[in-house]
């Protein structure tokens, strides 16, 4: 069984995109890395504005709609 990781699907314009991919070409980052730097930064300005995420919270979460369906693969 594959390392599953969980699946987020992002609409964007097409200009947008093509600027994403410069920036990804100028930083030598895959625009999936650049995503996920993006997001890292995100979530420690928050955390640093307002505090550390309550765990219990996070866990609660449910993640199950953000998983590659089984029947995909």
């Amino acid at each position: 069984m594959k390392n599953e990781q969980p699946e987020i699907t992002v609409r964007l314009s097409e200009e947008l995109l093509r600027k994403v991919l410069y920036v990804c070409d100028a930083e030598r980052r895959s625009p999936s890395n650049q995503v996920l730097m993006l997001l890292r930064n995100s979530v420690q300005y928050f955390e640093r504005a307002k505090g550390r995420m309550d765990t219990a919270k996070l866990a609660a979460y449910d993640l199950s709609e953000y998983y590659p369906s089984k029947d995909e693969e």
